[in-house]
């Protein structure tokens, strides 16, 4: 779906740095009333190592952005579900690159701050941090990192469960835990939530914040990886996905794509898990949360709860994902 922009868009992704976010970024571009200093923006950019590579381009991305827009623009936090596999699979990279910021910046405020905007506008307009933001709240860092920490190797589909139309709070608060790096935690958390989701359970919101804050806790006493252990990633196999994004097809707009084929999560980790968090979360104390507009970021997200963790990205990564 053709898609006009009122700037011109850079033709790959670059690296921007904080500093150049908070110097440039006003009301003007936060409302959607005014383009980004594209000159300027540049000037302040650097280019990736392999700033040649296929998988850089912002043509696909941009096609990408602009039929989420068109499909979803009625509801607006509907998109995030179906744009994080996708954009997962479009922009394909290793957990290393994904975890330096200035890459989040270039993409929102020189090749699509206009979906910025119709994402998380407001009453009056998108936070700076929907812009330069951590990885769990940064308009496009937050839905990579859903689809990267959720996956299920190459299946995108336990993906839908964390990015559920309606409820926000995997993403605003659940995404921020360490031990979600764990992936057989990660899974088991989600088949816990997914039972609640389709049991109709009311304030669904509240009981994501309780039982991830009760998984949290319980992380810091209880080894889940000892627990449950986890199968050592194919790194090959990854390496190989990312090659592949320079004859790779553009995704389909109505089929999960296919994500690397790096390893499934053991079944068995996950199945001893399961009964452990339920039983968290039927100890865990429901929070009813104060709807108030100063409380709430955006129409239909209720705001999270806070978390006493921080991260996950500021610790040492593996060999592996360098």
């Amino acid at each position: 779906m053709p898609h006009r922009t009122s700037f011109d868009v850079p033709p790959a992704l670059g690296l921007l740095p904080d500093a150049a976010v908070a110097k440039y970024l006003g009301r003007g571009m936060q409302s959607g009333q005014e383009s980004p200093p594209q000159v300027a923006l540049r000037k302040a950019s650097d280019s990736p190592t392999d700033s040649t590579a296929a998988r850089w381009r912002t043509a696909p991305i941009r096609e990408l952005l602009a039929e989420a827009m068109h499909r979803f623009q009625d509801d607006r936090t509907t998109a995030d579900g179906w744009l994080a596999p996708r954009l997962h699979a479009t922009l394909r990279m290793t957990r290393s690159e994904a975890g330096d910021g200035r890459l989040w910046n270039h993409l929102a405020m020189l090749v699509a701050p206009d979906y910025v905007v119709w994402r998380h506008k407001g009453a009056e307009i998108a936070e700076a941090s929907r812009f330069c933001g951590p990885h769990y709240t940064q308009c496009f860092s937050r839905l990579w990192w859903a689809a990267e920490l959720f996956r299920d190797g190459h299946d995108y589909r336990p993906v839908g469960i964390a990015c559920r139309a309606g409820v926000q709070d995997v993403l605003n608060t659940t995404l921020r835990l360490d031990v979600i790096d764990h992936r057989p935690t990660a899974h088991a958390l989600l088949r816990v939530l997914d039972s609640l989701f389709r049991a109709g359970v009311p304030r669904p919101g509240d009981h994501v914040n309780a039982l991830s804050a009760a998984v949290n806790t319980a992380g810091s006493t209880l080894v889940y990886d000892v627990l449950a252990p986890d199968a050592p990633p194919l790194v090959d196999e990854l390496q190989d996905w990312i090659a592949e994004a320079e004859s790779a097809s553009p995704v389909q707009w109505d089929r999960l794509p296919d994500g690397p084929d790096d390893g499934r999560v053991p079944r068995s980790s996950v199945d001893a898990l399961v009964p452990l968090f339920e039983k968290l979360h039927a100890e865990a104390p429901l929070r009813r949360r104060r709807a108030t507009a100063k409380e709430t970021s955006e129409p239909g997200e209720e705001a999270p709860l806070p978390m006493q963790r921080g991260v996950s990205l500021e610790k040492s990564l593996p060999s592996w994902m360098m």
